[in-house]
């Protein structure tokens, strides 16, 4: 997955990595065919998730390529065990539901795989207390 111009149909390329300032980060990308740019901006949180979670943001294969910042993220999920058979709470669920949407999918996938290497069969409370701290949240 790559960043590509609109305007172009150019992959872009990464420009610049700005380190976490007070846990926001800034990574800029620029086509190398008209020069626009554009710049993908993580709140603190988005930027915690990641960082826990341990993908690498920036630049991957030759050098100035732009690799997707969550290729990781998406990678650990194709080896991810079927969610089918773990068993959730009614209030693991509701509690589930106040993870921000576009990542609860990541979350439920993180959480079911936490609970299965430790050979849990269902998914509650506590479990996710556990999650919540060993993912550093």
């Amino acid at each position: 997955m790559k960043f590509l111009c609109v305007l172009c149909d150019q992959p872009m390329k990464l420009v610049e990595i700005a380190p976490p300032d007070r846990g926001a980060l800034s990574v800029v990308y620029e086509c190398p065919e008209c020069a626009h740019r554009i710049a993908m901006l993580t709140n603190p949180l988005e930027t915690q998730m990641v960082q826990s979670l341990g993908v690498q943001i920036g630049p991957g294969g030759e050098k100035g390529e732009s690799k997707c910042p969550f290729s990781g993220m998406v990678q650990g999920m194709e080896s991810a065990p079927a969610a089918d058979g773990l068993a959730w709470t009614a209030e693991a669920l509701e509690r589930l539901t106040k993870v921000p949407e576009f990542v609860r999918p990541m979350a439920r996938a993180g959480i079911e795989r936490y609970a299965r290497e430790r050979g849990l069969e269902k998914v509650d409370a506590q479990v996710l207390d556990q999650a919540k701290s060993f993912f550093g949240m």
